[in-house]
């Protein structure tokens, strides 16, 4: 098997919980050789705790090493990382969210036709062997006419406090502002001048409710219409209700409970003979299955319940598997960026819809 030299952008939390654990288990697909990160405290005790021989702060040197590949996980935005990699050759792995602009993805996009090389959404859900379960369940309904996404988020502290995630605070304050002036123009080029609630809901389905919305596109389809938006709860609290080429609706709701440990996220789907849902952990879990739930009708009009059982690899190790089998077997790629592109667009189309007060139709 073709081991893939791969450099890690950004040590923080998604990486010391997934990504760093995960290449070094996977270490016949991935040789990690060079790590970066803006805290020179923080990638150094990343490298030694993982092993990896050569850390630096400056992304422009990683990619000029000896590497075929990198994996993205800094701070946002990160198009102009992104870019840069394209440029350089290499295979690009983004973790969400991509970005926040049509402009952005569009320029990445670009980027990647030009290098003529991989460039992969971090939609680690989708590759969950619970949420392929239920969309091969789905794909044999006869159709469906109701669809509900319930995402209580409590704060990422409370799951973070289980891991040994290493943070220090040795970053120059001006060292942000560039990634900061980026990220407003990302902004005002995506959304406008909104309100302050808009502005930050936006921020929560980029960064937080976009994995239900590609999940939700990847097992339906992307729907026909943003029927309705409110935003409430300051900007913590977000309910949409999407429209369906076959006439069936989504009622979609994240809801913003810092305090409460308990976690829940669910994708439903609801058909006259069949319904299927699927229960998530939270991302900032490691060995917790998700769910898969079917009720039907079988042919002696018996109704069941079932929760089969499910595969125990992680939605993060097979999405790297997945990349690493883009870049050496030559094949399709499941979540590519012009892909996401259609989760940019809806995420604006919903902002929208709330800041107008109209329904929005979506291409």
């Amino acid at each position: 098997m073709n081991r893939v030299r791969i450099g890690v952008i950004g040590s923080g939390a998604i990486a010391q919980v997934h990504h760093l654990p995960n290449l070094t288990q996977l270490h016949r697909e991935f040789e990690v050789p060079i790590i970066c990160d803006l805290s020179k405290k923080t990638v150094e005790a990343a490298a030694k705790r993982f092993k990896i021989p050569e850390c630096v702060t400056d992304y422009r040197e990683l990619l000029e090493s000896d590497i075929n590949a990198v994996i993205l996980c800094h701070g946002d935005p990160k198009t102009e990382v992104a870019l840069a990699a394209f440029e350089a050759g290499k295979h690009v792995f983004i973790e969400k969210p991509v970005c926040f602009s049509l402009q952005e993805i569009d320029a990445m996009v670009s980027a990647q036709k030009k290098a003529n090389t991989i460039g992969q959404a971090g939609y680690m859900k989708v590759h969950d062997p619970a949420f392929q379960y239920a969309k091969t369940e789905v794909d044999s309904m006869d159709s469906y006419r109701f669809v509900q996404i319930n995402h209580l988020h409590p704060n990422n502290r409370l799951h973070l406090s289980q891991f040994d995630v290493e943070r220090y605070d040795d970053i120059p304050e001006n060292a942000f502002e560039p990634a900061h002036s980026a990220r407003r123009q990302a902004v005002a080029d995506a959304i406008g001048d909104v309100s302050p609630e808009a502005e930050r809901a936006f921020f929560l389905l980029s960064g937080s409710m976009i994995h239900d919305l590609y999940s939700m596109r990847v097992m339906l389809g992307s729907p026909s219409e943003v029927v309705s938006a409110e935003i409430w709860s300051n900007g913590q609290g977000v309910s949409i209700v999407f429209g369906f080429p076959n006439g069936a609706r989504c009622i979609a709701t994240w809801v913003d409970l810092p305090d409460l440990w308990d976690f829940k996220e669910t994708l439903e789907i609801y058909g006259d003979n069949k319904r299927v849902i699927v229960s998530y952990p939270t991302g900032f879990s490691r060995g917790i299955l998700s769910e898969v739930t079917i009720h039907g009708i079988d042919s002696a009009d018996t109704t069941y319940s079932m929760t089969p059982a499910i595969d125990w690899e992680s939605a993060f190790v097979r999405e790297l598997r997945h990349f690493h089998a883009c870049i050496t077997d030559d094949i399709d790629c499941y979540t590519p960026l012009k892909s996401a592109r259609k989760d940019i667009e809806l995420i604006i189309s919903i902002v929208r819809c709330y800041v107008d007060r109209t329904p929005i139709r979506c291409d």
